[in-house]
């Protein structure tokens, strides 16, 4: 058991109608007992006056005990339920800093405290860190499956799996002149192995679809100069983002713009145009289109309609969506996947309902890994069960499924992972 109490601010910013200041440890219940009084047991919310160490009053608040070990991080924990005010939340964290045993908790040791104690594993806890940090509505979807088990349910099935398989190799390794122990389980066992194996790489292919969902759909907006780049940056976002002017090269640095576009997060990116310069600086600004470009998930390759076609060494993407622009000027031409005019708005919701469409064509439901490093133990693991399909010795296939399973309990933190809690936690605010 750790031996500090942590209490920390665990609600929004100051000021706000309501501050909630968390505690969690063997003295929270004490530590709440000396500002608001003896507290209920039965996990009931009491409106109690809080008063410093001098009787002054404080405030007055809800306080609600959690005996552990059925509380968030299994210890025994306390809220304090009190008016927004800076100063309110001032006096109340002086008064707690004052009480032997208690520290200001570091970032994340609240959701550490939980996983150490076993209420929650390494997946729960990432989605729970991304569903406080959610802004669509499918980045909301994702963080709850992970943060309710519904992905690590799936890794933990994999590897219990993978761990039958290779007990019965074991078995037979050690036991085979017993008659109890079949002459050979690879009838029974690698038709199992193989069939996880499949289903691993299933799931890694789904890895983009977690990444879009979480970090965004990049969609760079390219094209020579004067062809419209910037007003159809702007005419999506319903704002004035970037600055539109007659004169070519006007934008030179990358500006960019994040959109819900049907609960999913799209960030368009302006470019500079694309041509040959001797501008020092516009040619910077190229070459950070041309980056900006090759991590695109999406191009709009912009051109104004009746004007020469840019080259195709431009793009070497596949996903690309030919634009014909300025449509209030010309008639429309098959030349381009579609034709837009921002100045009167032709063409814009068919351009968003098409973005939209190869967006959702991308999503394959909510167990999709999202993270680096569970992409990369997932990578481990079929690497592993490759290594036992296409062994020969059957020990060396069997440890080849010990180091798979392995690999899928680090992923949720059922094998050793001290040198991946700092990073993992210290995404967290101070009250989580």
């Amino acid at each position: 058991m750790n031996p500090d109490t942590i209490f920390a601010l665990s609600s929004g910013a100051l000021p706000a109608g309501l501050a909630v200041i968390r505690l969690s440890g063997n003295q929270a219940f004490t530590a709440a007992e000396t500002l608001a009084g003896r507290l209920a047991t039965d996990r009931k919310a009491s409106l109690r006056t809080i008063r410093g160490r001098n009787g002054a009053i404080i405030d007055q608040g809800l306080v609600v005990g959690f005996p552990g070990p059925n509380s968030f991080t299994g210890e025994d924990c306390v809220e304090l339920h009190v008016h927004g005010s800076r100063a309110v939340v001032a006096a109340l964290v002086l008064e707690l800093e004052q009480i032997d045993g208690l520290r200001l908790a570091e970032a994340g040791e609240f959701s550490r405290r939980a996983f150490e104690n076993g209420k929650l594993d390494l997946v729960e806890i990432e989605g729970l860190a991304d569903l406080i940090s959610a802004e669509t509505e499918m980045q909301r979807r994702l963080a709850v499956e992970q943060s309710l088990g519904g992905q690590s349910a799936l890794y933990i099935d994999w590897a219990e799996r993978l761990t039958r398989s290779r007990a019965l190799i074991e078995a037979e390794l050690d036991f085979a002149d017993e008659d109890d122990v079949p002459g050979s389980v690879s009838e029974r066992v690698w038709s199992e192995v193989g069939q996880i194996y499949l289903e691993l790489l299933q799931h890694l292919e789904t890895a983009k679809s977690g990444e879009i969902i979480r970090d965004g759909y990049k969609i760079v907006i390219a094209g020579p100069p004067n062809a419209g780049k910037s007003s159809l940056l702007n005419a999506l976002a319903n704002r004035d983002v970037a600055i539109v002017t007659e004169r070519a090269g006007t934008t030179r640095d990358i500006l960019h713009v994040d959109l819900d576009m049907s609960g999913y997060l799209v960030r368009f990116f302006d470019t500079a145009g694309l041509r040959e310069s001797d501008d020092i600086v516009e040619v910077e600004g190229i070459r950070r289109a041309r980056v900006a470009i090759e991590q695109a998930d999406m191009i709009l390759a912009l051109n104004e309609i009746d004007s020469p076609a840019l080259q195709n060494h431009e793009f070497s993407q596949t996903n690309v969506l030919t634009v014909g622009t300025k449509l209030d000027a010309h008639a429309p031409s098959d030349d381009f996947d579609l034709c837009i005019s921002t100045k009167t708005g032709d063409g814009l919701e068919l351009l968003r309902e098409t973005i939209l469409r190869k967006i959702t064509a991308l999503w394959t439901g909510s167990l999709v890994p999202n993270r680096a490093r569970q992409v990369d133990a997932l990578k481990d693991a079929s690497n592993f069960i490759a290594e036992a399909l296409n062994g020969t010795e059957l020990d060396l296939r069997a440890e080849s499924l010990r180091a798979a399973a392995s690999a899928l309990g680090r992923i949720t933190g059922r094998v050793d992972v001290e040198q991946l809690l700092d990073v993992i936690f210290s995404q967290f605010c101070i009250g989580k």
